[in-house]
Order: structure tokens, then C-alpha cells, then sequence
């Protein structure tokens, strides 16, 4: 995580009520050396930006850095040093809500086999992942009916027709307001 901070109590009290923090979100995927300008204006209100691997350039992810508190994982495309900077995995718990990024996933029910290995004995709320450029967000029944989140993918290079990124909130043990966002047509660059 960069050198931004957000205070990390979840239960405020206030007045005699307890109030519990919100936590705001921008998740991307497979930029592939091309930060869309438009995700800064689109993740401005958010606590932290995600990015669930295939970064490319390094530029892409010290632009995040500058803007907001990232974390992040590396994907098979990413090079030797962002796969020593960044881990394969991030696991943690955010507001009471179990979280687990990946790059390379699979998707509901054809996950991975070393995902897979892990979700049968203990799953997350919320798994999210990338690699595949499939927007994609349901339930999955099998695992407690934990939240599968792809957010497609928001670079240039792959066969996806839209770049998308994902914006959510977590708060007192729920995901939130979950918003798919379109970013325009995959090799459209537009200011």
C-alpha cells in the first residue's frame, strides 16, 4: 500500500450510537500499460483503489499510487519487479467482510484448481479476480454464497469490446452499492 492512510476504526460511536465506517472502493483489472484517464474522476470518493492483475507498465500502477491507496496483485503478463513488489494473492478482512484477490481465478464453477483447493475450506465473502477481460459479478451458492467479482478488464490489449472498471462499497459486513462502469469501446482513446 502506498503512503496514504485512512483511519482503520470500524465502529465510531457518536452521540450514544454506534456508527460503522463505509468503506469506498474502485476495482480495475488488465490495464495492460494503459490507465484510462477517465478512472481518476470515476474513483475521486474512493477510500482505495484495487487492481486484480496484468498491470503492464510500472507507470500504471505509480500513477494509482500517486492518486489513492492501492493494493494489488501481479498477473501473468507483469514483469519480473512487479511480480516482486506485488503478491500473487491479498487476503483480508475489511469492515467484517473476508476478502480474496487473485489474478487468475477461473469463474463460477470452473474456478482454478489451486482456488479451488482453498475455497472448499475456507471460502471468502468476496473472491475477485481478472486474467480473463469477462465482466462478471454473481453469487456463488457452492462456497456460502460468496461474492465472485471480475471487473473485466480497463486496458487496450484483449478481445473485451468495453473497458469496465468496478466501484463498491463496504460496510458493516456487507458489499455495497456495487456499480459496473464503462469506460468506452477497447482501443477508443479518447480525452
Amino acid at each position: 500500500m502506498s503512503g496514504h492512510q485512512r483511519p482503520r476504526t470500524s465502529l465510531r460511536h457518536l452521540s450514544g450510537k454506534y456508527y460503522f465506517s463505509v468503506m469506498k472502493i474502485g476495482l480495475l483489472s488488465d490495464t495492460h500499460n494503459y490507465l484510462d484517464p477517465k478512472v481518476f474522476s470515476y474513483f475521486k470518493d474512493c477510500d482505495e483503489v484495487w487492481h486484480a492483475g496484468d498491470i503492464g507498465d510500472r507507470s500504471v500502477i505509480e500513477q494509482l499510487e500517486a492518486f489513492k491507496p492501492v493494493r494489488a496483485v501481479f498477473g501473468n503478463v507483469d514483469d519480473k519487479v512487479l511480480q516482486t513488489d506485488y503478491p500473487e494473492d491479498v487476503r483480508t478482512t475489511i469492515e467484517g467482510v473476508k476478502i480474496w484477490m487473485t489474478h487468475i481465478g477461473g469463474a463460477p464453477p470452473n474456478y482454478n484448481p489451486r482456488i479451488k483447493k482453498f475455497l472448499n475450506i475456507d471460502p471468502p465473502d468476496v473472491f475477485i479476480c481478472g486474467h480473463s477481460h469477462i465482466l462478471r459479478i454473481k453469487r456463488d451458492p457452492k462456497y456460502n454464497n460468496m461474492l465472485y467479482v471480475n471487473p473485466g478488464a480497463a486496458g487496450q490489449h484483449g478481445f473485451h469490446l468495453v473497458k469496465t472498471i468496478v466501484r463498491f462499497e463496504i460496510t458493516a459486513g456487507k458489499v455495497q452499492n456495487m456499480e459496473v462502469i464503462e469506460l468506452g469501446k477497447r482501443g477508443a482513446i479518447v480525452a
